[in-house]
């Protein structure tokens, strides 16, 4: 091979290496751009007494945005508590039942929830919950996220379960291990990392929904711990702030951002985390 071909392969290798880190620089950028214009304008919101107490009325100094933070942490607890185990439920009877009719139909319907519009779901969950209930609430908003993270949890319980090598169920049951307890007892704690990762990253979605919210939690600007009367949270803040005509709510609504972007940032590292510690390998 000549000196001139060795030395063409080598600058294209040198090309290629640097096309693709300035393509991966530049799929990153827009995420670092957001991050430093968010926090830039919201930092300067940050304090404590911004976090523990409740907005004020417009021409009054201060306030804070603590019903928000607790709201949000109300729906996500609404909505995590039926999801999260009807998810892994369902992940589970798509993985063990690959033949079955009602698995392929169950695959379309999860495909096709997945891909529905946020606020499509929101006025489902005010025809199913609002309007019967007769008023906005924490519930009906609950149920409106919980619906958007099944697609995530089920399909992500369902392609790690598919990881899973056979021998551990076919090891457990030549023992005499009853399939419930194989199931319950080996198969999913070796995928724990993997269900635990869906599970985080369908928290990080909905944290951020506003759309559903529209239609179902509504918005407070009190305190409220009860699920059934209408509550605040920190999409609907930030949603309801920024389209206003005053400069306070503004910077308000930069400061909560700024707080939400912390908080999705941070279930992220999370998952990172576990997928690091807990990932299985066989």
């Amino acid at each position: 091979m000549s000196l001139f071909r060795v030395r063409l392969r080598i600058a294209k290798d040198i090309g290629f290496k640097a096309m693709v880190i300035v393509l991966s620089f530049l799929s990153v950028a827009p995420l670092l751009f957001i991050l430093f214009y968010v926090i830039g304008n919201g930092l300067s919101s940050l304090n404590w007494n911004f976090l523990i107490e409740i907005p004020k009325p417009v021409g009054e100094i201060g306030g804070g945005i603590v019903n928000s933070i607790v709201g949000s942490f109300l729906l996500v607890i609404i909505a995590s508590l039926p999801s999260i185990p009807l998810g892994i439920a369902a992940g589970i009877y798509l993985s063990e039942h690959k033949e079955s009719k009602l698995t392929y139909w169950g695959g379309l319907a999860v495909e096709v929830l997945q891909g529905t519009p946020s606020i499509v779901i929101g006025i489902i969950a005010y025809l199913w919950v609002v309007v019967p209930m007769g008023g906005f609430s924490a519930l009906s908003g609950g149920i409106g996220l919980g619906i958007m993270m099944l697609p995530m949890i089920i399909k992500t319980t369902e392609e790690t379960l598919n990881l899973m090598p056979d021998f551990l169920k076919e090891a457990a049951l030549a023992l005499g291990v009853p399939y419930y307890r194989t199931m319950l007892r080996v198969i999913l704690p070796a995928a724990a990392s993997g269900i635990m990762t869906g599970v985080l990253i369908s928290v990080a979605r909905i944290a951020g929904e506003t759309a559903p919210l529209l239609f179902t939690a509504f918005g407070n600007a009190f305190m409220n711990w009860n699920v059934i009367k209408p509550v605040n949270s920190l999409p609907l803040l930030i949603y309801n702030y920024a389209t206003s005509p005053y400069p306070e709510w503004h910077r308000f609504a930069w400061g909560a951002s700024c707080v939400l972007v912390g908080f999705v940032l941070t279930l992220n590292l999370s998952v990172r985390i576990i997928i690091k510690r807990w990932k299985v390998r066989f």
